[in-house]
């Protein structure tokens, strides 16, 4: 197993675990996003996400993708936005690796907290994140809007 920095030419893979990940979440048509997006949003001029790639025989089987945010409460913080291991090869620790690699970058860029969401029927990953120390906040709920929610919002709320 090789984790490294993931580069532009690994989009199309990074892409396919975003896509295993939807299945996994029962959203298998949420992805909108595609390789071009991602190779544009990360490594353009002012990339939006980083993300690490856990290798095995040259293919990528697990990614952690990540950016940083800005607590009024706590300055710095590091959002990992997916935690992605294929399938076949969850349960041979890659998880834990490239977990372990999310919490060393927050550690080297003195981040005062990372931050990820996990769904509340996740149990093994719920289990999992309290066994290392992470606290799950039950009592917060999230809150999206999307595209529609948007544009809805500026042509009918604005009047």
């Amino acid at each position: 197993m090789n984790i490294r920095r993931g580069k532009s030419e690994d989009m199309v893979a990074v892409l396919g675990l975003i896509q295993e990940l939807a299945i996994f979440e029962n959203e298998p048509d949420a992805v909108l996003v595609t390789a071009e997006d991602l190779m544009r949003d990360g490594f353009g001029e002012n990339p939006l996400f980083q993300v690490f790639v856990a290798e095995v025989e040259q293919e990528i089987v697990g990614i952690a993708l990540y950016y940083y945010r800005y607590s009024t409460w706590k300055g710095k913080t590091l959002h990992l936005e997916d935690l992605v291991v294929k399938e076949k090869m969850r349960g041979t620790g890659l998880g834990y690796a490239l977990y372990t690699e999310i919490i060393k970058q927050g550690k080297k860029d003195q981040v005062r907290r990372i931050e990820w969401n996990v769904l509340d029927w996740n149990t093994p990953a719920i289990d999992f994140y309290e066994k290392s120390g992470a606290k799950v906040l039950r009592d917060w709920d999230s809150v999206q809007m999307d595209e529609a929610g948007i544009n809805d919002f500026l042509t009918n709320k604005l009047k």
